[in-house]
C-alpha cells in the first residue's frame, strides 16, 4: 500500500531561537533537543542543527530516554546567537491496531509495569521530586480509571475531561509550574495539560512519559499558511502491556496522529526543553525569539519512493538558563 496516499504527510519543520544581549558574550554552552525521532510511525529523512556563531566545539548524541541530544560551546565573542533546528519529517496516521483492538481494549489495570513486564517503564511510573502527585490529582483520575475500565476509554476521556475542564491561556503559567497550580487555578498552556495528565496516569500506577515536538497547523478558509507562525507543542502517552504506548493530546482534544511530530520524550519538560543553556557575560538584559514552521509538503512520486524505502529500513536521526516561550 503506498503509505503517503493512504495518509502519511510529509513536513519541512524548522524551529530558530535567536538570543540578542546588550553587551558582548565571551562564551555560551547550549543543549538542545531540535531533532525528530525515528518511531513506529515517523521517520525523519533529514535532520540537522546549525549554530551562529559557529561553535568551537559540538557534538550530538543519544540520550537516556533515546532521543538525539546536541551540545554545542560558542567562544567566539558575539551579542546575537542563533540556534536553528531543520527537518524532513514522514508522519502516518495512529495504527489502528493500537487503539481500536488489542491490548488496548484491555482493562486499565493490566498495563501497570513491574519487575516481570517492561520494567524500564517503572522510570515512567515514579513521581517526580518535589511530588507532584497530590491528593487533588488522584481523585481527579479517579474519576477516569474506574477499575475495569479498556485502557483506550481511560485515554480518550482523560483527554476530553482536560480539555473541557482547564482554559488555554497563554502566559498564566511558566516552566516552573508545579501541577499543583495548574490544578487549582484550571488554566495553563500544552505543556501544562500533558503534565497534568502524565501525573493523574502515574497516580494509579500506570506508565507515563511526557512528549515534546510540533502540530501542523492549518490555516483559515481563505487564508494563506503564516511561515514562521506554529510553535513548539506538548503531550502525553502511556504505556501499554505490549511495550507501546497510545499519544494524547488534551489541549486538542484528540489522540496523536499524522498532525503531529514528536521530538523527544522524558518524565517532565526539564528532561527535554528545546533548548537550555549558560553564558558568560555582563550584559544585563536579553531578547529572545523564537519561530515555528512546520509546512506541509505534496506528496510526489519521489515522496512515496523515499517514504517505502524509509519504512523498509527504520534508523536514528543522526548561571542563565533559557527555555523559551510558552508553547501552545
Amino acid at each position: 500500500m503506498d503509505a503517503v496516499a493512504a495518509g502519511t504527510r510529509r513536513y519541512a519543520v524548522t524551529h530558530r531561537t535567536t538570543y540578542s544581549y546588550d553587551d558582548v558574550v565571551s562564551s555560551s554552552f547550549g543543549r538542545c533537543h531540535l531533532l525528530p525521532r525515528d518511531l513506529p510511525g515517523q521517520r525523519v529523512l533529514e535532520a540537522a542543527v546549525a549554530v551562529d556563531p559557529e561553535p568551537a566545539d559540538r557534538s550530538t548524541g543519544t540520550d537516556v530516554f533515546g532521543n538525539a541530544d546536541t551540545y554545542f560551546h560558542v567562544r567566539t565573542p558575539h551579542r546575537r546567537l542563533e540556534v536553528t533546528g531543520t527537518s524532513i519529517v514522514d508522519v502516518d496516521p495512529i495504527a489502528s491496531d493500537i487503539v481500536e483492538r488489542g491490548p488496548a481494549l484491555d482493562a486499565w489495570e493490566s498495563h501497570r509495569p513491574g519487575r516481570d513486564r517492561h520494567p524500564r517503564s517503572v522510570a515512567f511510573v515514579l513521581d517526580l521530586d518535589p511530588p507532584e502527585i497530590t491528593p487533588a490529582v488522584h481523585d481527579y483520575a479517579a474519576q477516569v480509571l474506574v477499575p475495569g475500565r479498556p485502557l483506550i476509554d481511560v485515554v480518550v476521556d482523560l483527554t476530553s475531561r482536560i480539555h473541557a475542564d482547564f482554559t488555554y491561556r497563554s502566559g498564566s503559567t511558566a516552566v516552573s509550574t508545579r501541577v499543583a497550580t495548574v490544578m487549582q487555578r484550571r488554566e495553563g498552556v500544552c505543556q501544562d495539560f500533558a503534565r497534568v495528565a502524565v501525573a493523574c496516569l502515574r497516580s494509579h500506577g500506570l506508565a507515563a512519559r511526557y512528549v515534546s515536538g510540533y502540530l501542523a497547523t492549518e490555516p483559515p478558509p481563505g487564508r494563506d499558511r503564516v511561515v514562521g507562525a506554529d510553535a513548539s507543542h506538548a503531550w502525553a502517552a502511556v504505556g501499554t502491556s505490549d511495550g507501546r504506548w497510545i499519544a494524547f493530546d488534551p489541549t486538542n482534544d484528540t489522540l496523536v496522529g499524522e498532525r503531529h511530530v514528536t521530538v523527544a520524550v522524558g518524565r517532565d519538560y526539564d528532561d527535554v526543553p528545546p533548548l537550555r543553556g549558560v553564558i558568560y557575560t555582563d550584559a544585563t538584559s536579553s531578547s529572545i525569539e523564537v519561530s515555528v514552521d512546520v509546512a506541509p509538503q505534496p506528496p510526489t512520486p519521489e515522496n512515496r519512493a523515499d517514504t517505502r524505502a524509509q519504512a523498509a529500513t527504520p534508523g536514528s536521526p543522526h548561571t542563565t538558563t533559557a527555555n523559551g516561550p510558552d508553547t501552545v
